[in-house]
């Protein structure tokens, strides 16, 4: 048996004026509009039949939404201090990419375990955030990442997390998804099966029991893991085992690659922490992330679409 060590648009659709002065519909609802035309063409024989209007009030009230949102992000781009206001990711896949353990990564009898991985397969310029533990509870970090509408997914540790289950309650609430990070955030390959099984199934049972939905995405502490590891996070429900190809700070990035490099599908790893920790908040962290992504013409995803 092996250990295996790590280191711990929707764009707008298109719009065009229809025959009502000042109508603005989706390409989407372009499409339907086109197939009506049809459909009145071939029923030309049986005699003309009359055309039916686009629901106007309806089409002008989604352009209304569209506006009104793309001013609320450049205003929360704004009072967060950011450079530029962060991207929207793309809808995602209609089919999910595979995943499979990143080569190297493997465990013997992979096939049957939850897949360690650093990345998504995509060609899109997104990236994903992944923020571990829950030591730092920051209110304004929440409102923070509500206001900008950034995804997120959340990996905890009981030992921290219940000193206000509340805060994750909150964030659950905004649709963050809660995943698994164990109890207790030991070591795992230097424990037997039985003592990984307890801190991998503990923490799907306190996640279940305060959230009211049982994980599907464990974390390794460390990204440190062996065989039991995995056989443990399955036994207990698991499907996959993310971990990182970049690390943010609040002042600077760290890099798994030898490129230092961002890459399509790349998770990115965080943690909650405050200014004790690393010289500055959460909020500075998000800054630090989203200027750098957007700069690079990236758009935060939310992993949970792609698998």
């Amino acid at each position: 048996m092996r250990a295996v060590v790590q280191n711990d648009k929707s764009r707008a659709s298109r719009v065009f004026r229809a025959s009502s002065p000042g109508l603005r519909t989706r390409g989407g609802v372009a499409v339907l509009a086109v197939a009506a035309l049809a459909s009145g063409c071939a029923q030309d024989a049986a005699g003309p039949q009359p055309l039916q209007a686009p629901p106007a009030r309806a089409l002008d009230a989604y352009a209304s939404e569209l506006r009104a949102a793309h001013t609320a992000r450049v205003a929360a781009a704004r009072r967060w201090n950011l450079k530029k206001v962060p991207l929207t990711a793309p809808p995602p896949p209609a089919k999910k990419p595979e995943i499979k353990a990143r080569e190297g990564f493997e465990v013997d009898g992979q096939e049957d375990l939850p897949p360690v991985f650093t990345s998504v397969p995509t060609k899109e310029k997104i990236v994903f955030l992944t923020i571990d533990d829950g030591a730092e509870k920051d209110p304004a970090f929440l409102r923070m990442m509500s206001e900008l509408r950034i995804p997120y997914t959340a990996f905890l540790s009981d030992y921290l997390v219940k000193e206000d289950y509340g805060y994750f309650r909150k964030m659950r609430d905004r649709g963050v998804t809660l995943a698994n990070h164990t109890l207790n955030h030991p070591y795992l390959p230097g424990l037997s099966y039985a003592e990984q099984k307890r801190e991998i199934c503990g923490m799907q049972d306190v996640i279940e029991k305060r959230y009211g939905e049982r994980p599907t995405l464990f974390r390794p502490p460390y990204g440190n893991y062996n065989r039991d590891t995995l056989r443990a996070a399955r036994s207990c429900g698991i499907e996959y085992a993310p971990i990182w190809n970049e690390e943010v700070f609040a002042d600077h990035w760290d890099y798994r690659e030898w490129d230092r490099e961002t890459h399509p599908g790349d998770i990115v790893l965080t943690h909650f922490r405050g200014e004790d920790d690393w010289g500055g908040t959460m909020r500075d962290m998000v800054r630090e992330f989203l200027d750098k992504v957007t700069a690079e013409g990236y758009a935060v995803a939310r992993l949970e679409d792609y698998l």
